[in-house]
């Protein structure tokens, strides 16, 4: 006798079962977003990432489903060069992110980054659609969004435009939620945000949960678990740099050299959220030359900057580098800090953003220890 595989609903309320077991889920609203919203509406084919291997789900696949309904971030669209450029997000962290929002019934919500529509659809069931706002770069991306959205019968606001500038035609908001990644906070979405209000966004390898002051200044913690969105594009048709665009070239690479000490493991995951907070438009990859040593890559697209650095122990390294921009130099600062100061999990960072744009990320509190992040 077999065993009818699970229904639908059964797979939702699976996965709205294991999402609060996570702790990702702690408000019976949310859960019940997540438990009748269809995600499997908002994707047709996509490829999912799994031990390094890439894996293409067509719509007529029959293990479609317990991936759709898996922890697994679904990429749903690629640019020129294979770089993913639109996906529907892992749920546990979407669930995080939309519980730390704080929402209320009568609050208008800006959602940046609209992708597949999924999130804006759950957001709709959260609130009335009214009070929901959501835009993308891509116009097309909004028009097949608009299409599902609709189809479950939610009409929120949906617009094609640059999601670091806001939505000022419809502001003021009492919370954003950003699903893409920026380097900085835009200066627009606290502007956009009522005193009180909040901003849930992506910055570099962390979330941050920022809230608004009377001069729209935005402060707030970084929350303990790593997270990396897709990056904000300047137009859709944007084709990012891939890191193997770079590795023969950096591989073969001269410039100045000298032998430096590494504080620690450059692979660790606080090092790497601290490395993209300062140097957020840098291209970091690694890998193992032919002598077996782990070597580590930073580029600077801007400036053409370089740093190779070749580990010849467990500290010491020859570094090879290039360009106006001593990268290592920059960076080794911060990760000294980090060890001395004991090596602070994820959430003992916070950020404050002053209405000019200026950042400074700090350590247990605003009166802490504390750097200045250069504008990018």
């Amino acid at each position: 006798m077999t065993t009818a595989p699970p229904s639908t609903a059964d797979l939702r309320r699976i996965m709205v079962e294991r999402l609060t077991d996570q702790g990702a889920l702690r408000t019976e609203e949310w859960r019940s977003a997540f438990a009748e919203i269809p995600r499997e509406a908002f994707v047709g084919q996509f490829t999912v990432r799994s031990k390094g291997r890439k894996h293409t789900y067509t719509e007529d696949d029959p293990n479609r489903l317990p991936v759709i309904y898996s922890n697994a971030s679904l990429l749903t669209q690629f640019d020129a060069a294979g770089t993913a450029t639109s996906s529907s997000t892992e749920p546990w962290l979407m669930a995080s992110m939309l519980e730390s929002l704080n929402v209320e019934s009568h609050h208008k919500v800006l959602e940046v980054g609209l992708g597949t529509g999924y999130n804006a659809a759950l957001l709709c069931h959260r609130l009335d659609p009214s009070r929901v706002f959501s835009l993308d770069i891509d116009p097309e991306l909004v028009r097949a969004a608009a299409t599902r959205v609709h189809g479950l019968g939610y009409f929120p606001t949906m617009a094609a435009g640059d999601g670091r500038e806001g939505l000022p035609a419809h502001a003021p908001y009492d919370r954003l939620i950003a699903t893409f990644g920026v380097g900085r906070i835009p200066a627009a979405w606290c502007q956009q945000v009522l005193p009180g209000g909040l901003v849930v966004a992506n910055v570099g390898l962390g979330v941050a949960r920022l809230l608004v002051a009377k001069d729209h200044t935005a402060q707030g913690r970084f929350h303990a678990y790593p997270a990396s969105f897709m990056t904000a594009r300047d137009t859709p048709d944007v084709v990012s740099t891939t890191a193997q665009q770079l590795t023969t070239r950096l591989i073969a690479a001269q410039g100045k050299d000298r032998t430096i000490e590494v504080p620690t493991d450059m692979n660790g995951g606080i090092p790497q959220f601290l490395s993209a907070l300062l140097q957020p438009s840098a291209v970091n990859f690694s890998y193992t030359d032919s002598t077996k040593r782990q070597v580590h890559c930073i580029h600077d697209p801007a400036t053409q900057s370089w740093a190779r650095i070749t580990m010849l122990d467990v500290r010491l390294a020859r570094l090879d580098y290039d360009g106006p921009r001593n990268l290592w130099d920059e960076r080794a600062s911060l990760l000294n800090d980090w060890v001395g100061q004991g090596r602070p999990g994820l959430d003992r960072y916070g950020l404050t953003v002053t209405p000019d744009g200026d950042h400074t990320l700090w350590l247990g509190s605003p009166t802490g220890p504390s750097w200045h992040l250069p504008s990018v």
